[in-house]
C-alpha cells in the first residue's frame, strides 16, 4: 500500500512508521490521521512484524499536532466535507495496538503531536524532543486517558491544566521518556528496543500488552486471575522442550 504523507518499511521484524510533512512540522491533517491508521493495520497483519516504531521526518518536529490550517479552512467552508467516523478510534486504535509501538521523538511533540506520544508503549527522545499537551489553550480536551498511565494522576493534572512545556530531560524524569539519547543515536536506541521485543515469543509478547491493558481499572487480585486465564486458554505455555530449546542447548549456561 502506498501512502502519500508518512513512510512505511520494514526492516528486521520491525515497522518503521515516519510522519512525513516536515514542511508543516508534520502536522497531521485528516489525510495523514488515516494514512497512519491504516499503516498501522497493515502493520498489525504482517506476521514478520513483532514491534512497530513511529517517527518524523527532519530535526524540528516528531509532530506539532493537528493541522490547524486545514481545520480553519474547513471551519470557513460553507459545505465542509462531513466528519470522518472512524477518526475518534484512530488514537485507540494506536494505544491497543497488537504489536508493541514505541515512538523515536526526534523533536517536539505538541497538541495532537503530544497525544500520539503518549499513546505509545515506550517512548525513546533525544535533546530535541519536548512535549506539551495544549488542549485547554484552544478550548478542548484530550490525554485524560492516556496520560495518567505514563506519569501518574498529579503529574498529569499539572501537565493538561498548564499547557507547559516539557522539555527533554524532565520528560524523562517524569516518565514521558524511557530513554533519552543524543538525536544522532535516537534511531539506533529504538531499533535496539525494537530488537530484544522482536527477540521473544510474540505470541507472548502480545499477549502481556492485551493483559496491562486489560487489567487498568481491576482490584490486583483481578490481575492476577486475569494471568492465570490467559496461562489456561489463549496464553498457553510454550511446551518446554520448544520455549526452552535455547537453554537446553546451551546445557544451562547463562
Amino acid at each position: 500500500m502506498s501512502y502519500e504523507h508518512l513512510l512505511l518499511e520494514i526492516q528486521d521484524h520491525v515497522g518503521v512508521i515516519t510522519l512525513n510533512r516536515p514542511e508543516v512540522l508534520n502536522a497531521m491533517n485528516r489525510k495523514l490521521f488515516s494514512e497512519i491508521d491504516a499503516a498501522v493495520t497493515q502493520l498489525e497483519d504482517d506476521d514478520d512484524v513483532h514491534a512497530i516504531i513511529f517517527t518524523g521526518s527532519g530535526e524540528r518536529a516528531f509532530s506539532a499536532g493537528a493541522d490547524i490550517h486545514e481545520m480553519a479552512e474547513q471551519a470557513n467552508m460553507d459545505n465542509p466535507p462531513p466528519p470522518d467516523p472512524r477518526r475518534p478510534e484512530y488514537s485507540w486504535h494506536i494505544a491497543a495496538a497488537t504489536k508493541p509501538t514505541i515512538g523515536a521523538l526526534n523533536g517536539l511533540a505538541y497538541g495532537g503531536g503530544a497525544v500520539l506520544a503518549s499513546s505509545f508503549d515506550m517512548r525513546v527522545g533525544c535533546e530535541r524532543t519536548r512535549f506539551r499537551f495544549l488542549a485547554v489553550q484552544y478550548g478542548r480536551v484530550n490525554s485524560t486517558w492516556s496520560l495518567p498511565q505514563q506519569v501518574g494522576w498529579p503529574m498529569a493534572k499539572e501537565l493538561l491544566f498548564t499547557a507547559r512545556v516539557v522539555q527533554a530531560e524532565e520528560a524523562l524524569q517524569r516518565g514521558l521518556l524511557n530513554h533519552l539519547v543524543p538525536s544522532d543515536q535516537l534511531m539506533d536506541k529504538a531499533m535496539e528496543l525494537a530488537g530484544l521485543i522482536a527477540a521473544n515469543d510474540p505470541r507472548m509478547v502480545q499477549g502481556v500488552k492485551r493483559l496491562l491493558i486489560r487489567d487498568i481499572g481491576e482490584d490486583w487480585r483481578s490481575h492476577y486471575q486475569n494471568e492465570l486465564n490467559a496461562q489456561a486458554d489463549e496464553l498457553a505455555p510454550t511446551p518446554v522442550l520448544e520455549g526452552f530449546k535455547p537453554f537446553l542447548d546451551r546445557k544451562g549456561r547463562i
